[in-house]
């Protein structure tokens, strides 16, 4: 017999699930999409994490809603171990995730994404280190910033909520449609997530973060910035035995 490749698979919250022909509708939602409450953006989790009569880190407010374009921020740090903190801004927060192996454009690349604590809209712009024996201590430079827009539904805070956004990016690096989407199957706590770049124009078979180092905001790597003292210092009173994330 003939091999014929495999159909196209569609990211859900569930599992990989194949997609329907051309020209029927996929039925049935599934039990997270049905139960779904919105993601609503909170900092409880980053205050208590923080003294802010002891570290300069904004305490930071949720935004009003705004007629105006989202944004997004991946922000490298070089902490315990090398990561991408991607962010996305929903409902008056920056809703975070640690990728492990940083956002790629190529399609078939599938990066896991730990999904953390809320953090205030003013964090999108931090670039400088944090310093030994502090929370999260480490180099952190601005990746890769921009806007973004939902390629389904109107709210990414309720899209958050249900398992899975859909969103188109349009940065200095990433840009195109890309997918979030909540594994199953793992323990609840761990916040597993996978983020995936769908293939489209953006796309690009070849890409490697590896080969994209600088920051959009300076021009700087993790090594310039390890190098040069003189940069924005972020001190947290985490105590040192968590202090590396």
């Amino acid at each position: 017999m003939r091999w014929r490749p495999p159909p196209p698979f569609e990211l859900t919250t569930a599992r990989l699930m194949p997609k329907a022909p051309s020209g029927q509708k996929r039925t049935g939602a599934t039990p997270a999409a049905q139960t779904a409450k919105r993601a609503t953006g909170s900092l409880r989790r980053y205050a208590e994490k923080r003294n802010f009569q002891r570290t300069p880190e904004p305490a930071g407010k949720k935004l009003p809603g705004q007629g105006r374009a989202l944004r997004f921020v991946v922000q490298k740090h070089r902490a315990t171990r090398l990561h991408y903190d991607f962010r996305l801004e929903a409902d008056g927060v920056l809703k975070s995730w640690a990728v492990p192996k940083g956002p790629s454009l190529n399609p078939v690349d599938r990066r896991l994404a730990m999904q953390v604590e809320d953090h205030p809209y003013d964090y999108r712009d931090f670039e400088g280190v944090i310093p030994a024996g502090n929370y999260g201590a480490g180099e952190v430079i601005v990746w890769d910033r921009g806007t973004y827009k939902l390629a389904e539904g109107t709210d990414a805070a309720l899209e958050i909520g249900r398992g899975k956004i859909k969103f188109i990016l349009k940065g200095k690096k990433l840009t195109g449609m890309f997918t979030l989407v909540r594994m199953r199957g793992r323990n609840s706590e761990e916040n597993a997530w996978l983020l995936v770049k769908d293939n489209d124009a953006g796309a690009d078979p070849e890409w490697n973060a590896d080969d994209h180092a600088e920051s959009v905001k300076s021009g700087r790597t993790l090594d310039d910035i390890a190098r040069g003292r003189r940069v924005a210092q972020w001190i947290s009173n985490r105590p040192a035995a968590s202090s590396r994330r």
